[in-house]
């Protein structure tokens, strides 16, 4: 039996026992993958030192290892990772097709241009990066639902003009870098990989500051998101106000989106698989947040500790990773798609 019904003082709720377990199978490996990175890459710590340091003892090299390196990378990477597959979510849901995510259909980019043009043209910090990546975010997504709405606005349309303007403000992208000095540039074109070198507290702050209140909000939404997924006419039968939860979904999806896009740079692909991974571990038609949330945490993690493992010295970027193998899952969804148009 999938469905428990738990009650408690008065309230009953029903537990979907093997979402349940996927979610703790998923922090475990969250867990797994963590002990990993700090034992296995860098400047490695033993269990036994890694568990002094974390309690305030052990050496002075202990204890920076493990807060001012190992742990600032690990939170930021999870917070990353679940804020890239909250958004990937929200828009797969909202345009019940599994390329509406934000990295195909232009608002990650536009987050990036956001992002680059507040670090290159006024040398902004975190909080100004983090305000640039929004504004280039939410900019990004009016563009394209104002384009696609000029003659109906269906999902198909969305994808494809999102694509469309993805690709210019690549190339809006790629111009801001040309103009910029030659150690601007460099760095400017190593963020864009999506990475987690040189990531510290204050990128780890920023996200917690947006993803407190944007996550929660969103997981209250987790019902109406599930039954807008079913149809708008479907979630206006049960008194979902489809036009003011549809607009709240997506302001608070590009936030996160942006915030993540502001700490760690675009990292690739993990809006688009984190999303339909996690429902198929958890066989549900609908997608859900929450395990989307941490599939994303440990694909970005399990990515990192690849970057770090496999190319040891040299520390690549996380993206470089996620790019390789969500290029290879692109290739398999799309192709899964076109052989649905034809058999539909």
């Amino acid at each position: 039996m999938r469905t428990v019904v738990v009650r408690a003082r008065g309230v009953a709720v029903k537990v979907d026992t093997r979402t349940v377990a996927v979610c703790a199978g998923l922090l475990v490996a969250l867990a797994a993958i963590a002990l990993l990175t700090i034992t296995s890459v860098g400047a490695r710590l033993t269990v036994a030192g890694a568990i002094e340091a974390a309690g305030g003892g052990g050496t002075l090299r202990e204890r920076f290892v493990l807060t001012e390196l190992r742990l600032p990378r690990l939170v930021l990477g999870a917070l990353v990772g679940a804020a890239f597959a909250l958004g990937g979510a929200v828009f797969q849901s909202l345009s019940r097709n599994p390329l509406g995510s934000p990295d195909i259909i232009g608002f990650t980019t536009g987050a990036s241009s956001g992002a680059l043009a507040a670090i290159l043209l006024f040398g902004a910090g975190p909080t100004g990066i983090a305000a640039g990546a929004i504004a280039g975010g939410l900019a990004a997504a009016g563009v394209v639902y104002g384009l696609a709405s000029l003659r109906g606005g269906g999902m198909t349309r969305i994808i494809l003009i999102g694509i469309g303007v993805s690709a210019m403000l690549l190339a809006v992208n790629n111009f801001l870098i040309s103009r910029a000095r030659l150690d601007a540039a460099v760095a400017a074109a190593a963020w864009l990989t999506g990475t987690l070198n040189g990531r510290g507290w204050d990128q780890v702050l920023l996200v917690v500051a947006v993803l407190v209140v944007v996550g929660p909000v969103l997981l209250s939404y987790g019902r109406r998101l599930q039954l807008l997924e079913l149809g708008d006419e479907v979630a206006r039968g049960v008194g979902v106000r489809v036009g003011a939860v549809r607009l709240r979904l997506v302001l608070l999806a590009v936030a996160a989106v942006a915030v993540a896009t502001a700490a760690a740079g675009p990292v690739a692909f993990i809006s688009l698989a984190a999303p339909q991974i996690a429902r198929r571990l958890t066989g549900s038609a609908p997608l859900q947040l929450l395990p989307s949330a941490l599939t994303g945490a440990v694909l970005v993690l399990a990515g990192d500790f690849a970057a770090q493992w496999l190319f040891a010295p040299a520390q690549l970027p996380v993206g470089v990773v996620t790019g390789a193998v969500g290029g290879g899952y692109l290739a398999w969804l799309l192709s899964r798609e076109w052989r649905k148009g034809r058999t539909a």
